[in-house]
């Protein structure tokens, strides 16, 4: 569901104008007429799909401060921009000590509304992401702090929350790079275990004589190179969550040691005289299918059933495209504050682009797209240019180089004389000799309108006269115009001439 501005005005008319100003910017509008009514739609409002108020000040009953004054209590608040008239500066002042982001003076032109809704919504997203990273590393990271507004998440969202309320094992399956790390934090956020360890592991990046050691520990000496006593990754979570992801790549021999201590609550530290008991909270995750690895005989049975108590699965991207524009504005927020960008946002068609998209590497891949984006960008808004690699696979978007400037003071150098037309007129045509002198090659220096064509234009016709007569030889082609080959390739690009491998 998209997300929507909330305008609350009292006067029909007023709505009716802002509403069809907004929807001009891309966003969805909603209104209320009464203090009451905003609020009510904000205490209804339990999936955030309201981004931010436009708030008139002055209304019967229930007035904008009024309105303000009670969604203290809310647990999620959207920004607010007010309204207000001339004479009402002071109350403005007030509003914005009250929680308001800003205000704008009635009537309020389209221009500064528009700057006003983005330098909200961007303020708003910056802050959104700070408050989850903070609560990611404090252990305290929520379901609500996640950008999951589709319909296919709203299950993993639901099953996530009920295994929050137990320490029943749970079993997250998804493809790579759909956020199955975020899904376990947050039910380790929203249960009683909030706050504590919070340790991951990647099965599949530990060596394999390794495994035992990392996972449980060993004492001094236990082994060659065991020159002091190391705590295992099971203690270090104790009282806390133990993520074990990429699960399926756990070696055998660990599998009877994660699975005693699934039993039991105890672990054998390599070379340890007797058990440890830990408390612990297991999460695991997997890309692979594991009942397949058991048929195989990969994966033992018995860990299965234990780990498969309570399994969620995570959708991949692409079949819940309707995140991605949320997803964006987040990491956008993220990587211009770390960049020092001024971003203000994405434009439509660079959104309904990334909607068009498979995403094969699901988020992270996005992430990482919107990254290369951020540091690429030359202006404040993303387009379809930032994203030349996702453009050359959806139909219908390609990247547009503007033009080069045209060269003020070179002149191509050619290897024979260029003639002119007698008596001191303009010719029309430079003339180029042949290399046997039989058959002149002529470009055209005036256009069929009878102007003189741009030096641009007389370079490309050059250009392409050097690549025929050379046979595309590029290094020749190169010193013949007295340009660098990078140069060559370049303008080459420009006037779609493709270089051939030489």
């Amino acid at each position: 569901m998209p997300k929507r501005v909330l305008v609350v005005d009292d006067d029909p008319a007023q709505r009716r104008i802002l509403e069809e100003t907004i929807k001009r910017y891309g966003y969805a509008v909603s209104s209320a007429e009464s203090g009451d009514k905003a609020l009510a739609a904000l205490k209804a409002d339990t999936t955030g799909d309201i981004c931010l108020l436009l708030l008139d000040l002055v209304m019967p009953g229930t007035d904008g401060m009024a309105v303000l004054a009670a969604m203290r209590s809310l647990p999620k608040k959207p920004p607010v921009i007010v309204q207000t008239a001339n004479g009402s500066i002071d109350a403005a002042i007030a509003a914005m000590r009250a929680g308001a982001v800003d205000f704008v003076v009635k009537p309020v032109s389209p221009e500064r509304l528009e700057v006003s809704i983005k330098n909200a919504l961007k303020i708003e997203a910056l802050a959104g992401e700070l408050t989850r990273m903070k609560s990611a590393a404090n252990g305290a990271l929520g379901f609500t702090d996640l950008t999951a507004g589709s319909e296919a998440m709203a299950r993993v969202i639901d099953l996530g929350k009920r295994a929050a309320t137990s320490s029943i094992p749970v079993l997250i399956e998804g493809e790579s790079g759909v956020g199955k790390e975020l899904i376990a934090r947050a039910i380790q956020g929203e249960s009683i275990r909030a706050g504590r360890p919070f340790v991951t592991v990647n099965c599949g990046a530990i060596p394999e004589n390794l495994v035992e050691s990392i996972l449980f520990g060993h004492e001094k000496g236990s082994f060659t190179g065991a020159s002091e006593k190391r705590t295992g990754k099971f203690l270090e979570a104790d009282g806390g969550t133990l993520f074990l992801d990429e699960i399926g790549e756990l070696p055998l021999d660990a599998q009877v040691k994660l699975l005693r201590a699934l039993q039991e609550g105890e672990i054998d530290p390599v070379g340890g005289k007797q058990a440890v008991h830990v408390d612990f909270r297991l999460i695991s995750a997997t890309n692979q299918n594991l009942i397949e690895l058991v048929r195989e005989g990969r994966f033992r049975e018995d860990l299965y059933y234990r780990l498969n108590v309570f399994p969620i699965w995570v959708p991949p991207l692409r079949e819940r495209l309707e995140d991605v524009p949320e997803l964006v504005r987040s990491f956008i927020a993220r990587f211009a504050a770390e960049e020092g960008k001024h971003i203000d946002g994405i434009d439509a068609d660079a959104i309904a682009m990334l909607q068009r998209y498979t995403w094969p590497g699901n988020i992270r891949q996005l992430e990482n797209a919107v990254f290369r984006a951020v540091v690429l960008a030359d202006q404040p808004m993303l387009t379809v240019n930032e994203f030349p690699q996702i453009a050359a696979h959806v139909e219908g978007y390609a990247v547009t180089v503007p033009p080069a400037p045209a060269p003020k003071s070179r002149i191509p150098q050619f290897d024979g004389p260029v003639m002119l037309g007698g008596n001191g007129s303009a010719p029309a045509t430079i003339h180029v000799p042949s290399m046997d002198g039989k058959d002149a090659l002529g470009i055209p220096a005036l256009s069929d309108s009878g102007e003189i064509r741009s030096l641009e234009a007389v370079e490309a016709d050059m250009i392409r006269l050097a690549f025929g007569r050379y046979r595309g030889r590029m290094t020749e082609i190169a010193k013949r115009l007295g340009i660098g080959r990078s140069t060559l390739y370049r303008k080459m690009r420009e006037i779609g001439l493709e270089a051939r491998v030489n």
